[in-house]
């Protein structure tokens, strides 16, 4: 069978390759895979995976062969995969705590957009109770921040987003922020919670507008710069603000999972898909969200 493998240096990040078939383990589904989910991080980072293993963790498709051992989604099921090794096969074995099964009504190709994205925004916005706070999402445009954007109001929160220009602001006020801004230095005002996508520079400003008691979580760094506090700034008085990193991609996801594909069963929540296509023609989307020319997620047919 085909899969997107890892390929270091300049032919990367990934190449189709010839791989086995998958040999399941008593708790493992085989999963006809029909639609894959990019990620940013996992692309850009590819050098960190081993140069021809199966890459990818998002996808959706039916399941093929139940778990030997009776756990997971029976045979026929339709099931999105987040965050799941190996998922860019035409045929993977996962375990159930990567998989939820897809309501009816929901499209598989959206289902295949929720994974990492749609869970980062779902676990950061679970650190605190929402309603009437205020929000402030950077790289709103960007696939976390599109279902941050989304999830927060669904929460009850005043959102802000933070766009990287002009032309990036489409579609943000109908998905739910009260705001759209393309610089930090023209807002106003405190936010309770800030979920960052972008690093560098956009977190200093972001600790400047951190109410007492504020927290920022660092989701992503797509700046690439690095980040300077002015002296002093990181003191002060009151109710303790915080800093959080992120990175927890070895909880289960099954529930997380099944709670989006409710919303978006629900029409409260969109996937938010900014491009989709086949995979063979995953260098052209690749390049395109490497690109920054992509709004939201990008989506691709297993053909």
């Amino acid at each position: 069978m085909r899969a997107l493998v890892v390929e270091h240096g300049d032919g990367g990040p990934v190449r189709f390759a010839d791989v086995e078939e998958p040999l399941p383990a008593a708790d493992e589904a085989v999963v006809e895979i029909r639609h894959i989910g990019l990620n940013l991080g996992e692309l850009k980072y590819a050098d960190q995976w081993p140069a021809g293993a199966i890459h990818g963790h998002d996808a959706a498709g039916v399941v093929l062969r139940a778990a030997a051992d009776g756990s997971g989604p029976a045979e026929g099921a339709r099931v999105a995969l987040g965050m799941a090794p190996y998922a860019w096969a035409e045929r993977v074995a996962v375990s159930p705590r990567w998989l939820a099964v897809v309501p009816d009504g929901v499209e598989l190709g959206d289902a295949a957009a929720l994974g990492i994205a749609g869970v980062t925004a779902l676990r950061v916005l679970r650190t605190r109770s929402l309603l009437a706070r205020r929000v402030l999402v950077t790289g709103a445009s960007g696939g976390v921040g599109h279902f941050a954007v989304q999830l927060a109001a669904i929460a009850g929160a005043h959102v802000t987003a933070s766009v990287g220009g002009p032309g990036r602001e489409a579609g943000l006020r109908e998905l739910g922020a009260r705001e759209v801004v393309t610089d930090l230095s023209t807002v106003d005002g405190r936010f309770d919670l800030v979920l960052d996508t972008v690093g560098g520079p956009h977190v200093a400003r972001a600790w400047d507008l951190l109410a007492e008691g504020g927290a920022i979580h660092l989701v992503g760094s797509a700046s690439g710069q690095d980040t300077t506090f002015a002296a002093g700034s990181l003191f002060a008085f009151g109710a303790p603000r915080t800093i959080n990193s992120f990175g927890d991609a070895s909880s289960p996801v099954a529930g997380e999972l099944a709670d989006l594909l409710g919303l978006v069963a629900s029409g409260r929540l969109s996937a938010q898909v900014g491009r989709r296509g086949d995979w063979k023609d995953v260098d052209d989307a690749v390049r395109a969200l490497f690109a920054r020319e992509v709004h939201g997620k990008v989506v691709l047919d297993v053909s």
